[in-house]
């Protein structure tokens, strides 16, 4: 593919109500089929100290991630710490990662590989990882490929990202309404026991959340049931 062709696939990936793992999972094949000696891609998130593979085109991609997951560094890691293009076009001789590099060699046949970092970055950073299985692989036109595929998988990334924080935030309002609830049918049932004001019922389950070192919505959740229960003919 030429990188305006790239370009033209990458747009027609839809992101809207879609999982991540399924966009990422089109987008790294685009990326299989679309950059200069490429012959196995994936894609690396990484998330405090969690890393993991969001989606690969070839099982020695998911196995040279693995590698470099089990050591905690690599061309990948590193290009999604720092934002460089890692590119190794001779993995036999490279030495930024003694660890890793002689084994994706030895072990699973793979000579080049080129990692581009997610241009736009949040909670969770990563980036584009293409392997060879021969030297010299990947060229200045393969680079350009690669940034515009990890462009793509940065806005997908954001949007998930958008998306997970939103649905917590929603939830978190939803607990939030129902202990507020609960503790107000507590009060409630507190003020016609007690018969009381709402201050002085809410005075009650404060000092009994004190003392039996309990929740204020806990102990709200007991006196409903209790109530409930004593109610049931």
């Amino acid at each position: 593919m030429t990188t305006a062709e790239v370009y033209s696939a990458l747009a027609r990936v839809v992101l809207v109500n879609r999982g991540l793992e399924e966009v990422l999972t089109e987008v790294v094949q685009i990326a299989q089929d679309a950059l200069p000696g490429a012959d196995h891609t994936s894609i690396t998130l990484m998330r405090g100290d969690k890393a993991w593979t969001a989606a690969y085109a070839g099982k020695p991609a998911y196995e040279a991630d693995e590698l470099q997951y089990a050591t905690g560094h690599g061309p990948c890691m590193d290009a999604g710490r720092t934002g460089l293009m890692l590119v190794a076009n001779d993995l036999a001789a490279e030495e930024r990662w003694p660890d890793y590099a002689p084994r994706v060699v030895s072990e699973l046949g793979l000579h080049s590989s080129l990692s581009a970092p997610l241009p736009f970055q949040g909670s969770t950073i990563g980036g584009l990882n293409v392997y060879a299985d021969r030297p010299g692989s990947f060229t200045t036109e393969s680079t350009l490929a690669a940034e515009s595929v990890a462009a793509h998988v940065a806005v997908a990334v954001m949007n998930a990202d958008a998306h997970a924080e939103a649905t917590a935030q929603a939830e978190n309002l939803q607990r939030a309404l129902t202990s507020r609830k609960v503790i107000d049918m507590a009060l409630g049932i507190l003020m016609a026991s007690h018969h009381c004001t709402a201050e002085q019922a809410f005075t009650i389950l404060s000092r009994a959340s004190q003392n039996r070192n309990k929740k204020l919505r806990e102990l709200a959740v007991g006196i409903v049931e209790s109530t409930i229960r004593l109610d049931k003919p």
